[in-house]
């Protein structure tokens, strides 16, 4: 783990860990009634990735822009977005954040700087440059914040949009959390070169230990101080991995096949490497919390996913009438 903060308090952590613990405890909720078929289509898990978002998101504020991925669930909890509306959307219900038609890979709240989840592989790259050159024009101090996973780097809107956020000195930070797999390909068989090099001929750039919070959220603080003062764009590559499959109906796409062994995801379920078994461990050992302090944070996650469960099972259907005016006004006739 990186070195304590001496800015931090007892709180400052543990609403690291509480948010953590959210991103966890959420998804691995999600993932049983997936299974069970509580509610329609499949979802794409964050577990183990939880430091990276949740260390990203803690130095950048309600008003600064976020895009995601399809696995955006924990960027959205780690922006702040509200659980109970999250699960109600994946519910396909009208108190879901974008009244139940977006479902798990559109969730977006632009009151918490959420531009959305996307279901296209690379779609955040062009959006957050977009908002960022917005930004710059008002003059607002706002920085844009793009989230993307190693298979997207090689889409040509990366080179694009760090070309147009160089060029014209973008408040933009590229953000990409490299889980080393690209949906169901080990991404050193589909990529050449490191990703870090492609992004050098344009901005600073940083590799960081994306299961360290306290190492994400330093290395992202000097990357979003640089965009607000107007240094430009910047490129933090986090080191992570993804423990869950590409979706958790992955079994019915790989027909028994497989592309990672159980080993590898073992490995990194250990308490060296999962965030948050590692942030735990940290906590106590430099006497910032307790046994006591940890299980209280716990107990309250637990009581809050279930009640968020308990609402999105309670909400109404999503209203299919408004197809006819999400995209354009008066579209019905």
């Amino acid at each position: 783990m990186a070195e304590a903060n001496v800015s931090h308090n007892q709180a400052d952590y543990l609403a690291l860990l509480r948010r953590m613990l959210l991103i966890r405890r959420s998804e691995e909720r999600l993932s049983a009634l997936c299974r069970e078929g509580k509610f329609p289509g499949a979802v794409h898990l964050y577990i183990g990735q939880e430091a990276s978002g949740v260390g990203a998101c803690s130095v950048i504020e309600d008003r600064d822009w976020i895009t995601s991925t399809h696995r955006g669930h924990g960027h959205f909890l780690a922006k702040g977005g509200e659980l109970k509306r999250m699960y109600a959307e994946i519910w396909g219900k009208r108190e879901g954040i974008c009244k139940g038609m977006g479902g798990s890979m559109h969730v977006a709240d632009f009151s918490k700087g959420i531009l959305g989840a996307n279901g296209i592989v690379g779609g955040g790259f062009a959006i957050a440059t977009g908002a960022a050159f917005g930004a710059k024009l008002r003059g607002d101090g706002r920085v844009a914040m793009c989230f993307f996973g190693d298979g997207a780097a090689n889409q040509g809107t990366f080179m694009e949009s760090m070309n147009v956020s160089s060029a014209w000195q973008l408040p933009t930070i590229f953000l990409c959390e490299n889980n080393g797999v690209s949906e169901f390909t080990i991404s050193s068989t589909v990529t050449g070169g490191k990703l870090v090099d492609r992004a050098k001929a344009f901005m600073p750039t940083v590799i960081v230990d994306g299961n360290d919070v306290l190492a994400v959220q330093a290395a992202v603080r000097e990357a979003v101080e640089r965009a607000r003062t107007g240094g430009g764009p910047s490129y933090v590559e986090t080191t992570t991995y993804r423990i869950q499959g590409h979706l958790e109906a992955e079994d019915a796409f790989l027909g028994g096949g497989t592309y990672r062994s159980a080993e590898e995801i073992s490995a990194w379920q250990q308490a060296n490497r999962d965030p948050i078994l590692r942030f735990q461990a940290f906590l106590t050992g430099e006497g910032i919390a307790d046994a006591a302090d940890l299980a209280a944070v716990e107990q309250s996650v637990l009581e809050e996913v279930e009640e968020a469960v308990a609402f999105a099972e309670a909400g109404e259907d999503a209203d299919p009438e408004l197809a006819f005016s999400l995209m354009f006004e008066n579209q019905e006739a």
